[in-house]
């Protein structure tokens, strides 16, 4: 069959290794082929050509052989030195989710290694990135899982990630920004904590080359101009460095200039508020010697030849990152007087640098393929281990994306303990933090903290190299003060722990006030003692009906997320015997809802023609406003939820449940003065007083602006996010005529999910 499949595929330029390793799996007989089952060369022909086969007819955005990409995808994970398995998984990764074969299948054919890769990439390709809080929080913690089975699955989806970026330009603009978004927020940084920088320094290129051409482009052309003078000049620098490396006696395995990403001297214009011309180090020296002493000669070598610039050296092989990166770093006044960064390490430094986690495998393995199976379990990824220690802990959506950006997308500090362990910190940390990473119940009964031998507040921020002695007392325990300066969210949320357990009767008391003032007091305490509670509980990862309403009572859940928990619950489920509104029964949902108050104004007056006497509510997803064409739809908790025609939540909705309602043209004189609330985005020059300016516009024509948020960024548009109060459709294009009027209004738009 391998025959057929080269034949098949002329147009596709299969790399010499494939070829090898489909000519050694076709050479095998059938019976051969059970007793080689395990052979490299065989497992990886049999992946490509069960591929090959599953993907034909399918094509790319660019029009290329689908089978392109995962033979792509296969290549990087080789060049990585991925096991078999792995290189096999790089093929297969697509095949569950774009074709009829199973995870049993798969298992069946490649063995069980194969399987648990290839079904960890494909429920890594099913997290949709998206902006809210929660459904992030959620994709994260199950990339993070699949991460801790076996870390091989993230190096995958990366080689994975990789070639779909280096082929983007076949995809939408839309498209496009939001996988160049994704990369830069998760991809990237996740390549950068696993080590791996070849594949961390072309995600950040290729991102920013979608998301920020103009300045990619910029950036790009002026690093080709200046390229030839730059290189003369380090070749004299090398030629300089290994004539006296060679002197000391010191073995130079290599000695070469790095040029910085494109990226990377963008972050340093930004950081640094420079010009181009001001940046000097566009480019490092690299010296790689054979031992870690040889390092240490080779820096008094560049430090003899050049002028070392104060404040610029940095140890990283006494003092490793986490990502286990080691090097000598220094910065020295080169030969035209401007800096030159030189990078020093071994050849073992170089490869580690060079490909991260990939290089246990890679360098230090002797061949078999579970020998680079690594879990969360592994020393070198105690960062991921933090992740998963507050899995389940961690119940608010947005403090769990603290935890992660904490762990994740921020280089440490270094602290030390008294007796010389190194302890990595988030930067800004305080002795807090550093009191509740050693244990908690050092954190809990903390009482003071000596930095360097000397005493200082609790709140005094860690730099690098500090060493601290925590005090503990018995009779202390945490202050709700210290949640004002800790940084980390494993502190805070420890404080809130120990808070949270000394006053759980306080939290109980609170928590169902705030349930019973949503649900309504009759049939209440029925409605907690069932299961649908108990279900929502569950679904709000608490154990029973208790723990959330205290935490709903701390504050540990939002009541937002109850409630739409219960929705979800009650949909499913034999409505509880409890009073309306809040759950009326099936088939009689209308009757229960006239049951229910009625508005305040009179019915006649009423805004709503359609809803008379029943409880009702505008949809916050659509906000709609009278001169819309609106629909009613019965809900089990909150009456019926008013809808413009079009919104997209209406998509699911049961015909059943649809209440034909429109607006009262006679409720503006009835002396009920009815306003409603809508979301608008404007678009703008950024300069001072633009907000200002808008502002006067809307008081001008009695606007009321409930909220107002400005979103700023050096070179690019200011975006304002504005909270307005508007009588109807009418009174609304009015404000877009008024606003578009000013000559620094670049788009205004009202924010909503629906079709304009």
């Amino acid at each position: 069959m391998s025959s057929i499949a080269i034949n098949s595929s002329i147009d596709l330029a299969l790399p010499e290794w494939l070829k090898k390793c489909l000519k050694e799996s076709s050479a095998a007989s059938s019976s051969e082929m059970d007793d080689r089952r395990h052979s490299d060369m065989v497992l990886i022909g049999r992946a490509f050509e069960f591929a090959y086969q599953l993907h034909q007819g399918q094509y790319r955005k660019s029009g290329e052989l689908y089978i392109s990409h995962p033979v792509a995808v296969a290549g990087l994970l080789r060049d990585l030195g991925g096991s078999p398995a792995m290189i096999a998984a790089g093929f297969l990764h697509d095949v569950v989710e774009d074709t009829d074969i199973t995870i049993e299948e798969i298992e069946e054919r490649f063995g069980h290694e194969v399987r648990q890769l290839v079904e960890g990439v494909t429920k890594l390709s099913k997290i949709n990135f998206k902006s809210k809080t929660e459904s992030q929080a959620e994709n994260f913690r199950r990339m993070f899982l699949a991460m801790a089975q076996d870390i091989r699955v993230i190096v995958v989806k990366l080689a994975d990630r990789l070639h779909n970026m280096r082929t983007l330009q076949y995809m939408s603009e839309s498209s496009r920004r939001r996988s160049a978004q994704e990369t830069r927020d998760i991809f990237a940084p996740l390549a950068n904590r696993l080590g791996i920088w070849r594949i961390k320094w072309e995600l950040e290129d290729l991102a920013f080359k979608y998301l920020e051409p103009e300045a990619y482009r910029e950036i790009q052309q002026l690093v080709s101009e200046k390229r030839t003078a730059r290189e003369e000049k380090l070749a004299k620098a090398t030629e300089i460095l290994r004539d006296r490396l060679q002197q000391a006696g010191i073995h130079c395995q290599d000695i070469s200039g790095r040029p910085k990403h494109l990226y990377s001297i963008y972050q340093k214009m930004q950081r640094q508020q420079k010009e181009f011309h001001e940046i000097y180090d566009l480019a490092a020296l690299r010296i790689i010697v054979q031992t870690n002493e040889e390092c240490y000669r080779a820096l008094a070598v560049v430090h003899d030849a050049f002028r070392p610039i104060p404040g610029r050296f940095k140890d990283y092989i006494g003092l490793p990152k986490p990502n286990r990166y080691q090097s000598l770093h220094t910065g020295v006044i080169g030969l035209t007087g401007r800096p030159l960064e030189v990078q020093i390490r071994t050849i073992e430094m170089h490869h580690i640098a060079e490909y991260g986690i990939a290089a246990h495998w890679k360098y230090k393995e002797t061949g078999t393929s579970t020998s680079s199976h690594l879990t969360a379990t592994d020393e070198k990824f105690t960062w991921l281990r933090q992740l998963l220690e507050w899995q389940s802990d961690l119940k608010d959506a947005q403090e769990y994306l603290d935890s992660v950006k904490d762990n994740l997308f921020e280089d440490d500090v270094y602290v030390f303990t008294p007796k010389g362990d190194v302890v990595p910190l988030s930067p800004g940390s305080t002795s807090i933090d550093f009191a509740y990473r050693i244990h908690t119940e050092v954190g809990n009964h903390c009482a003071g903290a000596r930095v360097n031998g000397r005493m200082v507040p609790l709140s005094t921020r860690l730099q690098n190299g500090d060493i601290v002695d925590i005090i503990t007392q018995k009779n202390s325990h945490p202050s709700l003060d210290w949640l004002n300066f800790v940084r980390t969210s494993a502190a805070k949320y420890r404080i809130k722990q120990w808070y949270k357990r000394s006053r759980r009767e306080e939290n109980v008391i609170r928590g169902r006030e705030l349930l019973e003032k949503e649900l309504g007091k009759t049939g209440f305490d029925n409605l907690l003692k069932s299961e649908a509670m108990q279900t929502v509980a569950e679904k709000c990862n608490y154990h029973s009906v208790e723990d959330l309403v205290a935490g709903l009572g701390y504050g540990e859940v939002t009541l937002n997320l109850v409630l739409n928990r219960w929705r979800e619950v009650a949909k499913g489920q034999q409505p509880v015997t409890i009073a309306p509104p809040f759950l009326p029964k099936e088939g009689s949902s209308l009757k229960a809802l006239r049951d229910a108050p009625p508005s305040t104004c009179r019915s006649t007056d009423s805004p709503i023609i359609g809803v008379e006497g029943l409880v009702y509510h505008l949809a916050g997803c659509c906000t709609p406003i009278p001169g819309e064409p609106i629909i009613g739809v019965v809900t089990r908790g909150r009456g019926i939820s008013i809808h413009r025609q079009g919104c997209h939540n209406l998509e699911n909705v049961e015909f059943e449940r649809l209440v034909p309602v429109r607006w009262n043209p006679a409720a503006e004189n009835s002396g009920c003065h009815h306003t409603y609330p809508v979301e608008i985005q404007i678009e703008a020059l950024d300069r001072v007083g633009v907000l200002k300016d808008i502002l006067s516009r809307l008081s001008d024509q009695s606007i009321n602006v409930r909220h107002a948020q400005v979103k700023t960024a050096t070179g690019q548009p200011a975006l304002m996010d504005l909270g307005i109060d508007i009588r109807d459709r009418s009174q609304l294009e009015q404000v877009f005529i008024q606003i578009k009027k000013m000559s620094d209004i670049l788009n205004i738009r009202r924010v909503g999910q629906i079709d304009e």
